[in-house]
């Protein structure tokens, strides 16, 4: 099986809410195991957490071993003050308090920078992104700081503009990245910049009852073709589920996201080492030191 490239061990696929209350008294290990044994299960032996401001998944890289799995973190994401990014990490205002951040990190083993520059999908309207998208300067100053630290960059990021404005930064890789357009997919395939882009977290979505499937097929749709594009051209591409996420089960996760890649591509060889180099270039770059 392939690595999971996104993953949220603190949470449970279900209820982000109650999922988190398991661990306000102290992170459970217990959690943390079990779910480790469900990777282990399913044959997946690579996890790149996309952290948590728990330290859960800072326990998780701890235990992993144990189980033969081979575990990277941020430890937390940082998000500035007022944008999307408090449930999975720590905020700043200033780029002086985001270079503590990255301090911070650092010290508690951090093994790459998450940096949160653009809100989420509106399942409300249609091509829109919620939230306010950090300024293009403001992220390369944030990709410049951590890459003078010494560490890489994953960057939760979504639409035309906070693709754009990352990969202007340099960033190392692009989590979700919905909504590209084909030029801003043209600018990818001519970055080093490696795109992880979670469809289960909308595929998952379809018949579930929480939004309605008409408001989801779209979505799904103009994903797949920009899957499509970016297989096309070459673009840099890994699996991430983001597991954790609302029905998307630890270890099932991954093999549905592949699933969501051979519905889309076809189930061939070339399309398994496309996605192979791309896991390959997730584990050479996002490793402490």
């Amino acid at each position: 099986m392939f690595g999971e490239c996104h993953a949220h061990l603190i949470m449970d696929g279900l209820n982000y809410h109650n999922a988190v209350g398991l661990h306000a008294r102290g992170v459970r290990e217990d959690v943390i195991r079990e779910r480790l044994e469900e990777y282990r299960k399913a044959g997946v032996f690579f996890i790149r957490d996309g952290g948590d401001s728990l330290g859960v998944s800072k326990r998780a890289k701890e235990l992993a071993a144990e189980y033969g799995i081979d575990y990277r973190t941020p430890v937390f994401a940082i998000h500035k003050e007022g944008h999307y990014g408090s449930i999975v990490g720590r905020g700043f205002t200033t780029m002086k308090e985001y270079h503590k951040r990255v301090l911070e990190a650092k010290a508690e083993g951090a093994d790459f920078i998450k940096i949160m520059t653009t809100g989420l999908l509106d399942f409300n309207d249609d091509g829109e992104i919620t939230g306010e998208p950090l300024d293009v300067e403001e992220v390369k100053e944030m990709v410049h700081v951590a890459h003078e630290e010494g560490f890489s960059v994953m960057s939760h990021t979504n639409g035309v503009y906070g693709v754009r404005a990352a990969l202007e930064a340099g960033i190392d890789s692009i989590e979700h990245g919905n909504y590209m357009d084909e030029e801003t997919i043209l600018m990818l395939s001519q970055s080093n910049t490696v795109w992880v882009p979670t469809l289960v977290t909308v595929r998952n979505l379809l018949g579930c009852g929480r939004y309605e499937d008409d408001v989801i097929r779209p979505i799904m749709e103009r994903a797949a073709e920009s899957v499509a594009l970016a297989f096309d051209k070459g673009v840099r591409i890994a699996l991430g589920s983001d597991a954790g996420a609302y029905m998307v089960p630890h270890g099932k996760g991954i093999q549905d996201e592949y699933r969501a890649f051979t519905d889309i591509l076809g189930h061939t060889p070339k399309v398994d080492e496309w996605i192979r180099q791309g896991e390959k270039e997730i584990k050479e770059r996002f490793r402490a030191g």
